[in-house]
């Protein structure tokens, strides 16, 4: 799937972030809870260091409650690392944030200095509706829609804690070709970067194996067909996704489809798991292995010329052949006479 993913003003946020982070106590990392992985930048992790950081799995509402805590137990196995669950309705639990905080920098106590604290995330993740929440007061701008906050800045929370609030920034590359694929499904995505059809066909292949009974109410068919594009066409038909002559508008069935994946409409559910990523990641390091093994062979080839296997022994044999031409010269020469 093309996708435009790392513009410039995320390569220039991302640099700031970098500058910033050594200034900070603690980090706060924002991520959906419907994908905890595919929307957590591996770029802070690598910057992070020993530096202590809540994962605040946000948007809780949205996903599969069964499955979040087997993530926040995943999460919670790195060092320094504490994660908690937060949503937009649910703005008292938002609120521990700030305690647990001041509980994991109790260092700190007794120093005139405030708890600094950076916020990150990604793009759409809820971070700005998360930090109005905090301050008991419009502090940042909000949007159902990616990339709304565009530059840094310093919050007072009280309570002795200032936040500094970054722009949600992607990573320059992914690895797991999955993750681009549940960002889009759960509009981490502007609508405008994404073809619906290829999301779509992704979102339901998952939902038909993860969540059979949800799909089958919701779109009311009698049967749940085996295969994605078969579910399509069945939903098709049940939500008038029809063009004239009978044809189904995959299009529409596939914006149906994310639209209500996206507003929570089909329920709780979240697009995947930490056993699901231990077996991705082992694909992906494969994959890897992989490039890594044909890249130094495309280097050796260009060291020794792009030259077949044929050519290379007829290139040897001539060679061969030259050598012992200039030997038979150096044999056959005749003496200088000696006066």
């Amino acid at each position: 799937m093309a996708l435009q993913w790392f513009p410039g003003h995320m390569h220039k946020a991302l640099k700031e972030i970098k500058e910033s982070l050594n200034q900070v106590d603690i980090l706060i990392e924002v991520l959906d809870a419907r994908i905890p992985y595919s929307s957590e930048n591996p770029e802070i992790a690598k910057i992070r260091g020993d530096k202590p950081c809540i994962k605040i799995l946000n948007k809780y509402d949205l996903a599969d409650p069964e499955i979040t805590a087997r993530w926040q137990e995943s999460l919670e196995k790195e060092r320094g690392v504490k994660t908690i669950t937060t949503s937009s309705d649910n703005p008292g639990n938002s609120k521990q944030i700030m305690q647990l905080a001041k509980s994991i920098c109790s260092y700190k106590e007794g120093q005139p200095k405030a708890i600094k604290a950076m916020i990150t995330g990604i793009p759409n993740v809820g971070k700005s509706t998360l930090i109005n929440i905090l301050a008991d007061r419009i502090i940042a701008k909000t949007g159902n829609e990616p990339a709304v906050t565009k530059s840094q800045q310093r919050i007072n929370l009280g309570s002795g804690i200032i936040l500094f609030d970054t722009p949600g920034v992607l990573w320059p590359k992914l690895e797991n070709p999955h993750s681009i694929y549940r960002l889009a499904s759960s509009g981490a995505v502007k609508n405008t970067a994404m073809e619906y059809d290829d999301v779509g066909f992704f979102a339901a292949d998952y939902l038909i194996k993860a969540y059979p009974e949800v799909m089958k109410e919701r779109y009311k068919l009698d049967e749940l067909p085996d295969t994605e594009i078969e579910f399509l066409e069945a939903a098709a038909k049940t939500r008038g996704a029809i063009q004239a002559g009978g044809r189904v508008n995959l299009h529409k069935i596939c914006e149906i489809l994310l639209k209500e994946l996206q507003s929570g409409k089909l329920g709780r559910i979240t697009l995947e798991t930490p056993e699901m990523l231990e077996v991705e990641k082992e694909e992906v390091a494969l994959e890897a292995a992989k490039k890594a093994e044909a890249k130094a062979k495309r280097k050796a080839k260009f060291k020794t010329g792009s030259l077949t296997p044929d050519k290379k022994d007829r290139k040897e044999k001539r060679e061969e052949k030259r050598q012992e031409q200039s030997r038979r010269m150096k044999k056959n020469k005749p003496l200088r006479n000696e006066h």
